[in-house]
């Protein structure tokens, strides 16, 4: 024991002999909190501020309808930039232009002007920008041409009727073999198995379709065309074989935010996980109860598997509803509890209201009409505006009689789904003569302005085309009955460079079009207003490809003359359909023919997945009201499919207790 505490002595002598003592002053430690220019708790809810300061890792967002879903994406932007992440780090991937443009102009209200610099867009137009800034890795010319899809048509049934000049009486048309092509790129499905599970009406000639199908992607190739699917495609493709790349593209948008994904592909999935393969920093915001899209190829799956292909995802969900009455979200909690499977919420809000959503039987479809158009005008006397007043409907047919009864009452109104801007032959023909220049060997744009001349004919084109594929506008080389005709299209063409002021090639093509114009239509006055317009849209970009790429990527809607109105001045009612409609609000909302057989369609009885996605388009429909809700449908609505008569409500509906869903019969008064 001594022994022990001898040693013990003996090296705490030496220590103390070695160890340099050093004085310190100690001070109290506070926590410093960051002064961030925005107030984010008092400006968002609890759950909205949770979405907004979530930074590094995967978050999936369920944000019911109403709760504040643009808002909260463009405050979590705001606050990345204040917590110091570079802009230029951060993308927002949408699916429409305007809403990535407002949710970095609200940005910028909020924050400052550094919002502008966040990466945004569609997941197409993303796609274009970086396949134009890497297309040598794909073996694709930068000046490749996009293809919308009546140019994609008008290939398709080129190399139809090369391959197989006498068809089949059940060949499918240009549309539908286009359709099937896409769905087979946007499901990631061999176009046979696709064929022979979705179209096995046309199992007989599938070997031809997929004939035709491999021709198409020779031609694209040798023309570079690209469609829309090729967008995504190809991005995939540059990802998924170029590490390099990938990791390049993975660091420089260290933080990713997409918006409605529940209207994502399977290809859009696919481009995200490879995105955010160096951080998995991903933030996906939507509501699979709205998702409607399926026939665009929309795969309602991702949203629901998202926690299964990132890591640790954390979900958070909205429910707080900015929008709604609670009379209107009791209903719409009930109708959306009988999905199969989805994220189970309760949206809930503090807008008060004693009016209760309304069922209403009418005796036929006129009388229905009637008792709408009337209710509209007593909604007119509470000083309800017509610009706050929308009818949905199924389908665009389900509103002849109401457009009657409304011109009657002299109702203003305007329908969406008129003619599109893009899809307008005049239009076209302008843009066709844009893209030869951009692209030389855009055979399908040469092709159309070629026909557009007096003696040119499909033969003289095929003659004509081998001469001009290389830019080589020389009419000198042509057969002399062709040279007069030519002449005036090689000049302008000749003397215009893709580097030249666009408004300067604009302006020329458009003039030189005008003759043109005159001849071929009689409205040629209504369709020069469109020309005018076209170039005020020109007007807004520096280069001719961004133009294009843009026009293909977001086509304006609607035409001049292209919207249905009657006696339009400054208010006007809304009839829309619902997918035009999804997120739109209006303070009072019309649901008409809410007959079951029409809505739900018949077509979907037999499938548990058809039917489940017609129940959230009942559910978007619902969630467009405010203040008033009335469905409505007939008791003797002919159907000419089943050749049976429709007359129960909507199964989604007609179990409803009513002291959620009032059910009302309409009497005509004596």
């Amino acid at each position: 024991m001594d022994e022990i505490v001898q040693l013990e002595n003996e090296i705490n002598k030496e220590e103390n002999s070695t160890v340099i003592r050093k004085k310190f002053v100690l001070k109290k430690r506070t926590n410093v909190k960051k002064d961030y220019k925005v107030d984010y708790k008092n400006e968002l809810n609890q759950k909205q501020l949770e979405a907004v300061i979530a930074k590094e890792g995967a978050y999936l967002v369920i944000a019911g309808a109403g709760s504040g879903k643009t808002k909260t994406l463009t405050y979590r932007t705001a606050r990345l930039i204040e917590d110091g992440i570079n802009p230029e780090n951060i993308l927002l991937l949408t699916f429409t232009k305007k809403a990535s443009a407002e949710m970095l102009n609200r940005a910028s209200l909020v924050l400052d002007d550094r919002c502008e610099n966040v990466a945004g867009g569609t997941f197409h137009s993303f796609s274009n920008m970086i396949l134009r800034r890497y297309s040598k890795f794909l073996g694709l010319k930068n000046n490749f041409t996009i293809m919308d899809q009546s140019d994609s048509e008008d290939v398709i049934q080129h190399i139809t009727g090369l391959l197989y000049p006498k068809k089949e009486k059940r060949f499918p048309k240009k549309a539908t073999i286009l359709e099937i092509y896409s769905k087979s790129v946007n499901k990631e499905m061999p176009v046979k198995e696709l064929i022979e599970k979705e179209y096995f009406n046309f199992v007989e000639v599938e070997d031809k379709i997929i004939e035709i199908q491999k021709a198409y992607v020779k031609y694209k190739r040798e023309k570079s065309l690209l469609d829309y699917d090729d967008l995504l495609l190809y991005l995939k493709f540059l990802l998924s074989e170029n590490e390099n790349i990938r990791k390049k593209l993975s660091n420089q948008y260290k933080y990713i935010m997409i918006d409605e994904y529940q209207d994502t592909n399977t290809l859009q999935a696919d481009i995200i996980k490879l995105l955010a393969s160096e951080h998995n920093n991903v933030m996906a915001v939507g509501d699979d109860s709205q998702s409607i899209y399926a026939f665009r190829g929309a795969n309602y799956k991702n949203i629901l598997d998202f926690p299964n292909i990132f890591k640790d995802v954390k979900i958070i969900k909205l429910e707080q509803n900015y929008r709604s009455s609670q009379n209107i979200l009791n209903l719409t909690n009930v109708i959306i509890s009988k999905a199969k499977e989805g994220y189970q919420k309760k949206l809930f809000s503090k807008i008060v209201n004693d009016r209760k959503p309304a069922i209403i039987r009418a005796k036929n479809s006129q009388i229905e009409a009637e008792f709408v158009c009337q209710k509209i005008l007593e909604l007119l006397d509470e000083d309800v505006s017509l610009n706050d007043i929308c009818v949905l409907i199924r389908n665009a047919r389900m509103s002849y009689n109401l457009e009657i009864e409304l011109s009657k009452a002299n109702i203003p109104y305007q329908k969406f789904g008129g003619p599109k801007f893009m899809d307008s032959a005049h239009i076209k023909d302008i843009i066709a003569h844009l893209r030869v220049i951009l692209n030389p060997d855009d055979t399908v744009s040469l092709n159309r302005i070629l026909l557009l001349l007096k003696g040119i004919g499909a033969k003289a084109v095929n003659s004509i085309i081998p001469i001009v594929q290389d830019g080589i506008y020389d009419y000198k080389l042509l057969e002399v009955k062709y040279k007069n005709s030519i002449k005036p299209l090689f000049d302008v063409l000749s003397n215009i460079n893709t580097e030249d002021d666009l408004q300067k090639i604009t302006e020329s093509i458009v003039s030189y079009y005008k003759p043109i114009l005159k001849e071929k239509y009689d409205d040629w006055q209504k369709r020069e207003k469109d020309l005018e317009h076209f170039l005020y849209l020109s007007r807004q970009y520096k280069k001719l490809d961004s133009f294009l790429s843009d026009l293909a990527l977001e086509p304006p809607e609607a035409s001049v003359e292209g919207m249905y109105k009657r006696n339009i001045k400054d208010d006007c009612l809304t009839i829309s359909t619902i997918h035009s409609a999804k997120g739109l609000e209006w303070n009072s909302v019309f649901i008409i023919g809410a007959v079951d057989g029409r809505f739900p369609s018949a077509y979907s009885f037999n499938s548990v997945e058809e039917l489940d996605e017609e129940l959230r388009l009942m559910y978007v429909a619902t969630t467009r009201a405010k203040s008033d809700l009335f469905i409505s449908y007939p008791i003797d609505m002919y159907d000419y499919a089943t050749g049976m008569i429709l007359s129960k409500p909507s199964r989604f509906l007609d179990d409803i207790d009513e002291n959620l869903l009032e059910p009302w019969d309409i009497e005509e008064e004596a």
